[in-house]
């Protein structure tokens, strides 16, 4: 039964849909559960590449992966989609640097980013202080422009880069380096994901013969 299980191009079909959808989603999971290391400042843009490498691996066919992106959605939404997870990524300058016009203009990204510094900050004039010195940081000025800081911008860890590099901007530097030095748990939501594996459940049902 085993043998003929496995001799079976449906097997391997589901295996590789299987490999094909989890693996992108452990690497998050993975990222998120690093205690030992700041992922506040990571977790947005990994989402977000998990999502476009699932894509790819189905060739672009939204038919293949649809249903797979509604519970990564939901998920994301109501357990992992913060706004401190887009103030992490605006504040990362290894992502912020590559396409900041995009980022910019994204309102989910700018308005967590604002939701925060307002949470952070109660004093509205040390708010308002924050947000003029975030032009500096836009447009790389001040020390933000040496070409030491541009060279580490993808070297450094994102906190260490905001406390080497962030002096010219000491309000925002304190918010920046408070965001990304947050580190993150999976184990809240590795337990939440059982939609996902009934999803999955067709897919699996050959392998409890191992």
């Amino acid at each position: 039964m085993v043998r003929e299980t496995v001799m079976m191009p449906s097997f391997w079909n589901n295996i590789i849909f299987i490999i094909k959808v989890c693996n992108p989603l452990i690497h998050v999971l993975r990222l998120v559960d690093r205690e030992n290391k700041p992922s506040m400042g990571h977790i947005y843009e990994a989402m977000d590449r998990a999502k476009e490498t699932i894509a790819n691996a189905f060739g672009g066919n939204k038919e293949k992966y649809e249903s797979i992106f509604e519970i990564i959605d939901k998920r994301w939404e109501c357990q992992l989609h913060q706004p401190l997870h887009a103030a992490g990524f605006y504040l990362n300058p290894q992502f912020y640097y590559d396409n900041a016009e995009k980022t910019d203009t994204d309102e989910e990204i700018v308005s967590g980013l604002y939701k925060v510094i307002q949470m952070l900050e109660k004093d509205r004039d040390k708010a308002s202080l924050i947000i003029d010195e975030l032009s500096k940081y836009k447009n790389a000025e001040g020390i933000f422009g040496f070409n030491m800081a541009i060279c580490q911008r993808k070297k450094k860890e994102p906190a260490d880069w905001w406390i080497t590099f962030g002096a010219s901007t000491p309000n925002l530097q304190k918010i920046a380096v408070k965001i990304l030095s947050l580190t993150c748990s999976a184990s809240g939501y590795e337990r939440n994901w059982s939609v996902f594996e009934h999803v999955c459940q067709n897919k699996t049902t050959m392998l409890v013969f191992f």
